[in-house]
């Protein structure tokens, strides 16, 4: 069974740094991209990132173009997400997705078949 377990959230000032990381287990590693997303208060979850499988390709909503960086460390069967430049309007709590199969450019909750917990990320102006 795959499971996914994100860490990394907290509560930061505008401007600052965070790394987000989701272990993956119960599978192989090499056979999942993944995604990032997130959820506001009071709004849908929504896309932040993708990357394939082999972490050729990868893609990102506008809002964090430059500042959010997605990565994947197969020695590790982890991903991770670089957020710099953080602004209030990050805040959310962010969720990793596991898409069993090819590709990066897949920015729908329906496209992932797997779920984390959630890490809350507070961003404060």
């Amino acid at each position: 069974q795959v499971q996914l377990v994100e860490s990394g959230g907290g509560f930061i000032q505008a401007g600052e740094s965070l790394t987000l990381r989701c272990v993956f287990s119960g599978g192989a590693f090499s056979d999942y991209g993944m995604g990032w997303f997130r959820q506001a208060p009071g709004k849908k979850r929504e896309f932040v990132a993708s990357i394939s499988r082999s972490g050729a390709g990868t893609l990102y909503t506008d809002s964090v173009k430059g500042r959010f960086t997605i990565s994947r460390d197969s020695a590790k069967n982890i991903w991770v997400l670089q957020m710099n430049s953080l602004k209030p309007e990050d805040t959310a709590v962010y969720y990793c997705a596991a898409r069993d199969g090819g590709g990066y450019y897949w920015t729908e909750m329906r496209n992932y078949d797997y779920w984390g917990q959630g890490t809350r990320v507070t961003v404060s102006s």
